[in-house]
């Protein structure tokens, strides 16, 4: 199985799971909001000019993703400090 590159900002409660080679830095072309209804919160989906998905950003990370997943993260609240 690949590695997916998460990331994590505790005070925003927001993660990004991005899914295409994390050496490549893919342009998100477009971004489709998931029904905040439907899913329980809002989770954005990007994709890349060619339609393919690049990445998932989940807000209120917290309630919608695993402890593990949030703990194992890099966490980008912490850049320069």
């Amino acid at each position: 199985m690949a590695d997916l590159k998460v990331t994590y900002d505790l005070v925003a409660n927001a993660a990004y799971i991005q899914l295409a080679d994390p050496q490549a830095r893919p342009n998100v072309a477009s971004m489709y909001p998931c029904d905040p209804v439907k899913v329980g919160g809002m989770i954005n989906l990007d994709f890349d000019a060619g339609g393919r998905l690049v990445g998932v950003e989940v807000l209120d990370a917290r309630s919608k993703l695993p402890a593990y997943m949030l703990e194992a993260a890099e966490r980008i609240d912490l850049e320069g400090t």
